[in-house]
């Protein structure tokens, strides 16, 4: 019930299939927020309390010295022990999520604001490391203890909280460095500009390195950052995003149904403005994703404005979808 419970806030991905502004509604939100997570742990609850009934694994029943049954010790599968149970499965997945940067809709569907906190990548090797390790150690013990004739039973209970004890320590120090990281970004001027907002995101597996991002009142400066005490930090080895110039197009564009939709979603949005034959074209993408970032997380905006500045045509879709 445990491990079911703890991946199905992921079919919610399925919504990928429905194209960029589906993904954007329901991805993260459907079946990771509050309600969503109820929902899907009452009923994987209620799915393996059905199959108990159906497929009951009962303990042989306690016979007397003259030969009676006393009593049948099997007891269904209770609902609310088993929601309990679910309910822990769906918290994990969406506790990790949390500390995975892209964030979640808590709140979905009544309010979609995104929460969430850059801590980790979204595949954590350290993280996954440490739960491995609680996993194989119990076996690894269960093996010496039978090499040496013992045969004392473990349960791996120890095993497995002092992982979640390391897990829950490791992300407290990579919350202690990314804080470090932030001040460091916001401790220097770019350009002769001083910073109006800074974000690190995590680069890697490597808990000291993260991508920083600097806003100035005319770039985004992308520039990576290094937490260890006394590590260079040289912002002129970044790359310099540049601001579009207020414009009636641009002003247009960002009030499109779909661009407030992608702007809740965005933390870094860069928008860039073409001028086309027919009219203008304005795209916005979130600079949280590295130039290239082929996840599906990773959504743009595109809006197509007529010769009048009147919107011809406004949409969400994947940043690796290459339709003109």
């Amino acid at each position: 019930m445990l491990v079911v419970a703890g991946v199905v806030p992921d079919l919610d991905y399925a919504s990928y299939v429905g194209g960029a502004s589906a993904f954007l509604r329901l991805h993260h939100a459907a079946l990771h927020s509050v309600a969503g997570g109820a929902v899907a742990a009452c009923a994987v609850a209620g799915a393996f309390c059905a199959l108990d009934r159906k497929f009951p694994v009962k303990p042989p029943a306690p016979i007397d010295p003259d030969g009676i049954v006393i009593q049948d010790p099997w007891v269904p599968l209770a609902f609310w022990t088993a929601a309990m149970v679910c309910a822990i499965g769906v918290l994990g997945h969406v506790l990790l999520d949390l500390a995975g940067g892209v964030g979640v809709q808590l709140l979905w569907p009544f309010y979609t604001r995104w929460f969430g906190w850059p801590l980790s990548a979204e595949f954590d090797l350290w993280i996954v490391l440490l739960l491995g390790v609680a996993l194989i150690l119990p076996l690894l013990f269960k093996l010496v203890n039978e090499e040496v004739g013992e045969r004392r039973k473990g349960s791996g209970r120890i095993s497995a909280a002092i992982a979640l004890v390391l897990v829950a320590v490791y992300l407290g120090a990579r919350e202690e460095l990314h804080s470090r990281a932030i001040d460091l970004l916001l401790a220097r001027e770019y350009h002769r500009e001083i910073p109006l907002a800074a974000g690190a995101l995590p680069a890697s597996s490597n808990p000291l390195v993260w991508r920083g991002l600097a806003v100035t009142d005319n770039t985004i400066e992308e520039v990576e950052v290094n937490a260890r005490p006394g590590a260079d930090f040289d912002v002129d080895r970044g790359v310099t995003h540049y601001k579009p110039g207020d414009s009636a197009a641009l002003d247009v564009a960002e009030h499109t149904d779909a661009a407030r939709r992608f702007l809740r979603y965005a933390k870094f949005p860069l928008a860039m403005v073409a001028r086309r034959e027919d009219g203008y074209r304005v795209e916005i993408r979130d600079l949280r994703f590295a130039s290239g970032d082929r996840g599906a997380d990773n959504i743009v905006v595109r809006v197509d404005l007529d010769s009048g500045e009147r919107v011809a045509e406004q949409g969400l879709r994947f940043a690796t979808d290459e339709n003109p």
